[in-house]
């Protein structure tokens, strides 16, 4: 292996990997079975690149761009909470109609009863607070193994939903607010000063991540690592703002629409605090420890139920902010809402971008990555023409190959000693 050496004032050396180290390494660490996000990754180019010869009109129109975001947004961030039930080894079949109710609880608020969206929106959110806590006590406390609770309380929903809907009635959202989270977009100044933002933001934590560990001569990335990070992301970034700021409406004489979506910005600020709490709060660590064995993190006093209770929480929390997305993008909700393929595109989401199904294992950025690819398959086969049956069926193929490629990395980490 190439490396560097230095010195310290108290003659240890440290050993600082160069750039050709750090890829041999990673690519031992693939090989041993770390695949991380790769696999989702790879399979978002190769997905990209055949939707984008078979319908180069309309796939990479800049209108079909900025749809993938608005379409997507509800599964992106019912996984982003699936993740943290997924990392305890647990599973929450409750979510798509849970997020279902949460939207109607804001719906009827906002329509039937004539409040305002700072009342509705958080009233659907304490929704969602409440469904985890009553999830998580009865998985925690009573000892109910989470697939059986989570089943009921998946059909409880559905009766729920329709009890508030009075059966089966349609309630449509006025409320501006409430409409452009999900169908507007920022201007395209904004749009800019938040890709900037964005840029110089993980440029900063990433080079005083590195500052930091050198400084304290700690085995850290190599610079030339960090800065192509920093580079292409500031491409991926500036390209994907460059197509969004474009003019995509029909009709431009009667209305412009540019710029990014609203609704990215609110997946950005909900990836990067999730992020944070899971990679830099002791809680983070405590939720990996017990998914990784909990009777260890027991034995290291760890309180256990409080951990399994609170993923629950955080899961309807996510779930709710996902059905007043999707009620915002239609601008209504109705009995189906949060029902049909959203749980298992969710579930797929989370699986798909690298997040184990045997928990200790996966990022919140998994849901996001994961989501792209269901959104991608989803928009892609539609634009071709494929048949809805065709798309779960493809889907489904994808999801096993994921959940397959997830059970051999384990085996061969295991085998390797990773």
């Amino acid at each position: 292996m190439t490396t560097t050496t230095t010195t310290t004032a108290g003659g240890i050396q440290a050993v600082k990997p160069t750039v050709s180290s750090h890829v041999r390494d990673y690519w031992a660490r693939v090989r041993g079975g770390d695949l991380g996000t790769l696999p989702a990754v790879l399979g978002l180019l190769v997905l990209t690149l055949i939707f984008s010869v078979a319908r180069p009109d309309t796939f990479l129109s800049a209108l079909n761009f900025a749809n993938l975001f608005n379409q997507g947004a509800q599964v992106v961030f019912i996984a982003m909470g699936l993740v943290f039930v997924l990392l305890l080894g647990e599973i929450d079949l409750s979510a798509g109609f849970a997020s279902g109710v949460c939207g109607a609880i804001m719906a009827i608020l906002l329509t039937d009863e004539g409040m305002a969206w700072y009342v509705a929106v958080p009233a659907a959110l304490l929704t969602g607070i409440v469904i985890g806590l009553v999830l998580g006590v009865l998985v925690a406390k009573l000892g109910i193994p989470s697939f059986v609770v989570t089943l009921a309380a998946f059909l409880g929903f559905q009766g729920i939903l329709l009890t508030l809907l009075e059966g089966g009635k349609n309630i449509s959202i006025t409320d501006e607010f409430v409409r452009s989270l999900n169908n507007d977009s920022m201007s395209v100044l904004w749009s800019w000063v938040f890709t900037i933002v964005c840029i110089v933001g993980f440029a900063f934590v990433q080079l005083n991540r590195y500052r930091r560990r050198a400084s304290k001569n700690l085995i850290t990335d190599p610079l030339g690592i960090v800065l192509m990070r920093i580079g292409g992301l500031a491409v991926l970034f500036i390209a994907a703002t460059a197509v969004l700021t474009q003019e995509r409406a029909i009709n431009a004489a009667i209305t412009s629409l540019k710029g990014v979506p609203i609704v990215v910005p609110i997946i950005a600020a909900f990836l990067v605090i999730w992020t944070f709490v899971l990679g830099r709060t002791t809680y983070g660590r405590h939720v990996y420890a017990v998914g990784g064995n909990t009777e260890a993190a027991r034995r290291a006093g760890i309180p256990v139920d409080r951990i399994r209770i609170s993923v629950f929480v955080i899961c309807s929390f996510m779930a709710a902010i996902g059905g007043i997305l999707v009620v915002s993008r239609a601008s209504s909700v109705d009995p189906n809402t949060g029902g049909s393929n959203i749980l298992l595109y969710s579930v797929g989401a989370a699986v798909i971008g690298g997040t184990s199904l045997f928990g200790g294992k996966g990022k919140v950025i998994n849901a996001v990555i994961g989501g792209a690819v269901i959104a991608v398959i989803d928009n892609g086969m539609g634009l071709m023409g494929f048949s809805p049956g065709t798309r779960y069926i493809v889907t489904g193929l994808i999801l096993l190959t994921a959940a397959s490629v997830d059970a051999l990395a384990r085996r061969r980490a295991s085998a390797t000693g990773n």
